[in-house]
């Protein structure tokens, strides 16, 4: 049982097609649309909302993304007429891009909290984590002593002090870290407790993954810190190898 989503659209085709995106990421979520009007017009229907909570909140709990400032509204009504529940949460975050990491973190099995802020921070800036700190540290020092570090390239992993465990692979499937395989991985990830980066990225966020553009060829520089640092360092290693099994 995963965490529901319900996508509140002033158009009845919009929150459709954002659903069906969302699904192709995470296809054991339970994804409602809740687009227009009764009648099928632009704006958005308190019954609509009302009822895709309902269907969305299937026992671990809910969370809602809307489009525009009105659709907030009538989410939030929607909320107080079912009595405010506690299980259904409305994140502040963009639509498409907060839908698909969403559904990604519910995949993973994250609850209500940790799918709401998966989808409020799907275009955050890279965290400044430990190990961004520290990598970020190293590839500095390389630049300095090189001298020939190229722009946006990957830098090659070297094993530091602090226990991080690295990895520089190479994307062989032909599509590179597309949607779906970022999807995969960085879902497989979340339920991990680790702090990874991609190329500098955080590797449990599908949409940084994405920023990525890496293409076939592409060298990963994999670098993970915590308790499950070499799991995760080894799934990421193992599907690349595999070539996301699309080979």
């Amino acid at each position: 049982m995963s965490v529901g989503l319900v996508i509140v659209s002033h158009s009845e085709k919009l929150a459709a097609g954002v659903v069906e995106l969302a699904a192709q990421m995470a296809p054991d979520v339970v994804l409602v649309a809740a687009g227009g009007m009764d009648d099928g017009g632009i704006g958005t229907s308190l019954e609509k909302v009302m009822t895709a909570m309902g269907l969305a909140d299937t026992g671990a709990g809910a969370v809602v993304l809307t489009d525009l400032g009105s659709a907030v509204m009538t989410a939030e009504s929607a909320l107080e007429f079912l009595g405010s529940p506690e299980t259904v949460l409305l994140a502040d975050a963009p639509l498409v891009e907060g839908a698909i990491a969403a559904a990604v973190s519910a995949q993973s099995g994250a609850s209500a909290d940790g799918v709401c802020k998966a989808a409020e921070t799907a275009l955050a800036p890279v965290r400044a984590t430990a190990v961004g700190e520290v990598h970020g540290v190293e590839h500095q020092g390389n630049e300095s002593q090189d001298g020939a570090a190229q722009d946006g390239g990957p830098q090659k992993a070297e094993s530091q002090d602090d226990g991080a465990v690295t990895a520089l692979l190479t994307l062989i499937n032909p599509m590179g870290l597309h949607a779906r395989p970022a999807a995969a991985l960085a879902g497989q990830l979340g339920a991990m407790d680790v702090e990874i980066e991609v190329n500098g990225v955080d590797g449990q966020s599908v949409m940084m993954l994405m920023t990525l553009g890496a293409a076939q060829g592409t060298e990963l520089n994999v670098c993970a810190t915590g308790p499950d640092a070499q799991r995760a360092v080894d799934l990421v290693r193992s599907q690349v190898e595999a070539g996301f099994g699309e080979l």
